[in-house]
């Protein structure tokens, strides 16, 4: 059985950066990324339709991150797949961080400082997964997509924070059920 794609691999007008894809996201984190409109009233991060023009790539992410965390290979499509991988990665990262005992407060405090944290973008020495990412060709491009990953990684905890402590101060076990799994066998 295939991993799942994102369903952005078809978005051709896309500013792409390396072979890394910035996406529009729906987002209240500044940055470079064109911003989409808002969720209507009375619509939940987590019940967002994908046909919705406020769909973006990182509500993708988290659908897709459950059932791809299952695979150890991966075939990428296009650059909207590059995206899809750090995010799983970042959220398997996440994920990592919060106990089964951590309130709602605590967890915030430490996935918003992995969020915010240093990190490797493509290029970088110690990213992970540069024999699949290209570098930026040159020093405004990775800082604008420097920027660009900080704003989803930032973007990204928040929601995730949303799903993970849906049901009140305590952390959902469905969901750090996969706090051992590692999706391509890999890490940030």
């Amino acid at each position: 059985m295939p991993a799942y794609h994102s369903i952005f691999l078809q978005d051709r007008d896309v500013r792409v950066i390396g072979n890394f894809a910035l996406l529009p996201l729906r987002t209240r984190t500044r940055g470079p990324a064109y911003t989409l409109p808002a969720l209507a009233a009375g619509t939940s991060d987590a019940d967002v339709d994908p046909e919705s023009e406020s769909y973006d790539a990182l509500d993708d992410i988290l659908v897709l991150f459950r059932a791809n965390t299952f695979f150890r290979n991966f075939e990428i499509r296009g650059p909207a797949d590059r995206l899809l991988i750090y995010g799983i990665l970042f959220v398997s990262e996440c994920l990592a961080k919060i106990k089964p005992t951590m309130s709602a407060r605590e967890a915030e405090k430490a996935v918003m400082n992995a969020a915010m944290e240093s990190f490797a973008i493509p290029g970088d020495a110690g990213f992970p997964l540069n024999q699949s990412f290209e570098a930026p060709a040159d020093k405004n491009d990775a800082e604008t997509l420097r920027q660009y990953i900080s704003q989803v990684r930032q973007e990204l905890a928040t929601r995730l924070l949303g799903r993970v402590y849906a049901g009140g101060n305590t952390p959902s076990k469905w969901w750090l059920s996969f706090t051992k799994r590692k999706f391509m066998g890999k890490a940030l």
